[in-house]
């Protein structure tokens, strides 16, 4: 049914399955879609519908009619209702063009606000979300304004990852100013595994200390989209004697950042010793 869904919004009816789950509902109604909208498309989300949408209040308003049933696993298979089956009915159909068409967050998002009376379409049309002005903003997103936000995204994802390794080279290794999401697990160079936000800010300065006090010196190897809304970045930290001569250590950090409450933050953080550049055949 999805095989003509690109990636994100195949991710939009997983989230809104998840959604369901979360809230004990026998079936994926439009709210869940609409949360499945927010959770995989918030960039887009505040392009097309302004600040003034902010998610947190769509899942209050959300919670205020939704019958709060017993959470049952992801892996339960929940039916479409009717108005989401419409949903989905009238974002094929916004798709249709040129070629083999292809469903967006758009078209889904275009979708629920075509089905009048359903919860989703009237939570957006009390916030001033109106069917044709978000149709028109669609058909006049063209290509080079989707490459301009990621690549607006993308800037924001490297000046939090350059925030971060500053944070580790300062003195200042309270563990609050160093951004981890709140599930955030760390692996050092033991294999000792630290998970959440919590636990990691407790150890922080044991953690990091060594980075604020050796001469050490980050090289970004590379920095590259994962999967969802993540970056993955892989960083050498090379030691350095006080005169600033390359030692015979380093170790290569792999990063992972990702989206929380609209904030690049740590999701994943392993650090791997490696033989220092011009060491690997010595």
């Amino acid at each position: 049914m999805f095989e003509r869904y690109n990636e994100k919004a195949r991710r939009v009816i997983f989230f809104a399955r998840y959604e369901a789950s979360q809230y004990g509902s026998r079936q994926i109604e439009t709210e869940h879609i609409l949360l499945g909208v927010m959770r995989e498309g918030n960039s887009l989300m505040r392009q097309l519908l302004g600040a003034s949408v902010d998610g947190k209040e769509i899942r209050a308003e959300i919670e205020k009619v939704i019958t709060q049933g017993v959470t049952f696993p992801t892996s339960t298979e929940v039916p479409l209702s009717e108005e989401s089956k419409e949903v989905l009915q009238f974002a094929f159909e916004e798709a249709k063009g040129p070629g083999t068409p292809v469903v967006t967050v758009e078209h889904i998002l275009i979708g629920m606000l075509r089905v009048d009376g359903s919860v989703a379409a009237r939570i957006l049309n009390e916030r001033g979300v109106q069917l044709e002005k978000i149709r028109g903003r669609v058909a006049t997103l063209s290509n080079s304004a989707h490459v301009d936000l990621e690549l607006r995204i993308t800037g924001e994802a490297v000046d939090e990852l350059n925030r971060f390794l500053a944070h580790l080279k300062s003195d200042d290794l309270v563990g609050s100013v160093i951004p981890f999401a709140s599930n955030a697990q760390i692996v050092d160079s033991d294999g000792q595994r630290w998970t959440g936000r919590k636990d990691i800010e407790q150890e922080s300065a044991r953690l990091f200390v060594a980075y604020a006090k050796r001469n050490i010196i980050p090289h970004l190897e590379s920095f590259d989209a994962g999967p969802g809304h993540s970056f993955v970045a892989s960083v050498l930290w090379e030691n350095v004697s006080a005169e600033g001569r390359p030692s015979n250590s380093a170790h290569r950090m792999t990063i992972i950042l990702t989206q929380e409450d609209d904030k690049w933050v740590v999701f994943f953080l392993q650090v791997t010793p490696v033989a220092a550049p011009g060491q690997a055949d010595s």
